[in-house]
């Protein structure tokens, strides 16, 4: 038979409409692909170019900073936890180029007021804000202070602000107002001497940026380019780029979007293939009949195969154009619950422009049309002979090659999930997490095989039961064991994914808080409420009557760069910064080799066990890392220990840390109190006016971050699983929807509305238990991977009620998706 082009996409559009229902269900699939992806786009793009416009430095024309970040080659940058400060000498380098007609450093100092968080800065510096003198004058004393005017005080109060748990009494001189519109909300915002921020400033010698204006007729990016070339070490801003100098958060925000979309775009787009080629397949499959005749009248394969795409083409290029516009508004969603969950800056702006849609349409219609060349193989190659008698029953059999690819992906994703037993670190950990998806797809390609042989479990016991709708519903799924696992992989996939992204964060969580709690042997764990402690609060805190001990802790983060092979990769550590003398008697890191008391010597670290062993070191070797606002280290090992989830995997004595932080103060101290003397020495601390807890209170290093990331996690696992919601309705009602031909057959040899309806529950049910079954064993080995990699126990830890609750929706929805679509071609053919 031959047939045109024409003639082709004639036909093409005549089976679009005869088959309305099965192309209706790959529309919604390619639908749903396009929007996710490009809502997933906007994030990676905001990624680049999103960010915060700047408030206090909004009068400087470009913002130079110390580089905030670390270069990786061929990955995104990491950023620095800490702020990378400039040399105060930097200012009289700037305002000596040409062009530039002022250059006003800034230093800003973490205040508390009557314990409230307030930033203090120079007055100097107030020229780069918006701000002006309404009342009174600029402070000239260093015991004056301005304030803006959102604050409850007028010229002439005395007020206390405390800097790192010590208190000092200030006379407001001046209240100062925000221009209109422009007034910063932050933070709240009071300005000392300038000698005064110096003096109180952690890094006397540095400072956090500079603003630069250019002279009359000089634009800002041609300022910006004379920086760059005479200042090549330092980060220069200009336009909104400038918040990122002002908040380190707008940077942090922006790689932090370019890991989530770019880490959940690459498991989206896999879904979305899945899916959209398990439609296809499953529509295709729905026209075994109509394909078989058009072989057995002579179409050649070539002829299938392009009747197939010109279809898909047309109904996938509507779908995808149609979904990329809503994958702006998902975008938008995602933003507004990462800032709700303290992700993203309240005020991060996306950035948005036609790219993620062009992309996502791209994707998409090429995702289906290569689904499409995949299904159409069998209807094209099929003897014709062969293709009558597979037109009434679906074919059960299985390729080779499928078979053997299956099995391969299945060993490969067992000996994955299963590397944390043997290799440690945190790659053996994400390849245990991703080791779900090879399961998954190795289940969708064995997928018949596998129900084949679940239905003969339960199939016996139905055909034996007497009942006409257990029996009929037996012989169906025995007989059609194909278009079964089309409709059980999405339900298990949706049971795996779910149950692998929350259990593995639920039990490297609980790992952590476990370590926390059995590792502090102190009695007192000494806060400074809203701010953090200086050294002068510290000793204070040490010549309380009572104390034995007083162990300040800072926290931070450090950062290890190795090469593997081409690839450069940075691993962030939680670091702390201990007393070495007062650390025996208030923590136990659970030591396994060397001592931590060597940390009282110059330029040495400890490491966790896992840290160490990623990094290639032992007790005496050199290990080069960077500290958190990015300077370069070689401290030499002298002791690693077990509990690194519980209290960071990076130790250093307390003052090397502490240089190396923002704000410069301790996080906390952990106080060791002399024998029947606790509560005398809380009380003391109490009254001092410290903030005291027990040692429950303290929790885990890296607790923060690991609770942005089970919350990222979980947003954009709600997006994942409202998608996979979709394709598991969408494929079950495809597939009950089909089969209005079998139900008016069984009406008419005389089953009851209610048996059919009986047996198609009966169905429903065997789907939704085979489905959990398949995506709990699917989640196991990756789960048991993660928790022998973190604990060394093969049990997770595993909410039954969450589980329960994934199981109970995923049921549920393959119960209904099933129930409704039978009650409607009931009522349409019998």
């Amino acid at each position: 038979m031959t047939v045109r082009r024409s003639s082709v996409t004639t036909l093409a559009g005549a089976n679009i409409r005869r088959h309305r229902g099965g192309f209706a269900g790959m529309f919604v699939a390619v639908f749903f692909a396009a929007l996710l992806v490009t809502g997933l786009g906007v994030l990676i793009e905001s990624g680049i170019r999103g960010g915060v416009e700047p408030q206090r430095y909004a009068g400087a024309d470009v913002v130079v900073g110390g580089r905030q970040s670390l270069d990786v080659r061929e990955d995104i940058d990491q950023p620095f936890a800490e702020r990378a400060p400039l040399a105060a000498g930097t200012a009289a380098d700037l305002a000596a180029l040409p062009g530039v007609a002022r250059a006003v450093a800034d230093v800003t100092v973490p205040l508390t007021w009557s314990g409230r968080p307030v930033e203090a800065h120079g007055w100097g510096s107030a020229a780069l804000t918006p701000y002006a003198i309404r009342d009174g004058r600029a402070p000239e004393g260093p015991r004056e202070v301005v304030v803006d005017d959102a604050q409850p005080a007028r010229v002439g109060d005395q007020v206390p602000l405390a800097h790192g748990g010590i208190t000092a009494d200030y006379t407001v001189v001046g209240v100062a107002a925000a221009s209109a519109g422009t007034s910063p909300d932050r933070a709240a915002h009071v300005f000392l001497t300038d000698q005064r921020a110096g003096a109180l400033s952690p890094h006397p010698d540095r400072v956090a940026a500079v603003g630069v204006t250019g002279r009359d007729g000089i634009s800002a990016d041609a300022l910006a380019d004379t920086i760059r070339q005479r200042l090549p070490e330092v980060d220069v801003h200009t336009g909104r780029a400038r918040g990122d100098a002002e908040f380190l958060d707008s940077g942090g925000a922006r790689t932090e979007l370019a890991m989530i979309g770019a880490s959940f775009a690459g498991t989206a787009v896999l879904i979305a293939m899945f899916v959209v080629a398990s439609t296809l397949s499953l529509s295709i499959q729905q026209r075994r009949r109509e394909f078989a005749l058009l072989r057995a009248v002579g179409a050649t394969p070539g002829q299938i195969h392009r009747l197939v795409g010109r279809e898909v083409m047309l109904v996938a290029g509507v779908a995808a154009a149609a979904g990329a516009l809503p994958g702006f508004l998902l975008a938008g969603w995602l933003r507004a619950r990462f800032a709700g969950a303290g992700i993203l800056p309240a005020d991060f702006a996306l950035a948005f422009s036609p790219l993620p849609a062009l992309a996502a349409v791209v994707l998409s219609v090429a995702t289906a049309r290569v689904a499409a060349a995949v299904a159409a193989r069998r209807p094209a190659r099929i003897n014709p002979v062969d293709a009558l008698q597979e037109a009434s029953v679906t074919p059960a059999g299985l390729g080779r090659g499928r078979v053997v690819t299956g099995l391969a992906l299945g060993v490969a994703g067992l000996t994955v999930s299963l590397l944390p037993a043997v290799v440690p670190g945190e790659a053996a950990l994400a390849g245990a997490g991703s080791s779900a998806v090879l399961l998954m797809i190795s289940v969708a390609l064995l997928g018949p095989r596998l129900v084949t042989g679940a239905i003969a479990l339960l199939g016996g016991p139905l055909r034996r039961s007497g009942s006409p709708a257990l029996f009929l519903a037996a012989a169906n799924t025995r007989g059609n064991a194909r278009r079964l696992a089309s409709a059980i992989t999405p339900l298990a996939l949706a049971i795996a994914i779910g149950s692998v992204q929350i259990f593995a964060s639920s039990t490297v969580a609980a790992e952590a808080g476990v370590q926390s709690r059995e590792g502090v042997t102190a009695d007192l764990l000494v806060t400074g409420g809203a701010g953090g402690l200086s050294p002068d609060a510290v000793d204070a805190i040490a010549r309380t009557p009572g104390v034995q001990a007083a162990n300040p802790v800072a926290r931070s983060q450090a950062y290890f760069t190795r090469q593997e092979g081409d690839t450069t990769s940075t691993l962030p550590y939680a670091v702390q910064g201990v007393d070495p003398v007062a650390t025996a008697s208030t923590m136990d890191l659970k030591v396994v080799s060397g001592d931590i008391a060597a940390l009282a010597g110059p330029d040495t670290v400890a490491l966790s066990v896992d840290a160490a062993q990623s990094a290639g070191a032992r007790v005496g070797d050199a290990v080069p890392l960077r500290l958190g606002d990015g300077t370069p280290i070689a401290p030499t090992l002298v002791a690693t220990y077990g509990r690194g989830l519980g209290f960071g995997d990076v130790t250093l004595a307390n003052e090397t840390v502490r240089a190396h932080t923002t704000a410069g103060l301790d996080d906390y101290v952990l106080v060791r109190t002399e024998a029947g003397r606790q509560s005398e020495a809380d009380a003391a601390l109490t009254t001092a006016g410290f903030v005291t807890t027990d040692r429950d209170g303290l929790g885990a290093a890296g607790a923060a971050e690991r609770d942005a990331q089970s919350w990222t996690s979980l947003i954009a696992l709600s997006v994942l699983l409202a998608y996979l919601a979709v394709a598991v309705v969408n494929t079950l009602v495809m597939a009950t929807a089909e089969r209005g031909r079998e139900f008016a057959l069984l009406r008419m040899v005389g089953s009851s509305r209610r048996q059919v309806r009986a047996m198609m529950r009966t169905e429903a049910v065997m789907v939704t238990v085979i489905a959990s079954v398949v995506g709990t064993a699917i989640a196991v080995p990756p789960l048991v991977g993660v928790s022998i990699g973190v604990s060394g126990q093969p049990v997770p830890a595993v909410s039954l009620a969450v589980y329960a609750a994934i199981v109970g929706t995923t049921v549920l929805l393959g119960l209904v998706a099933i129930a409704v679509p039978t009650r409607t071609a009931l009522r349409r053919h019998g």
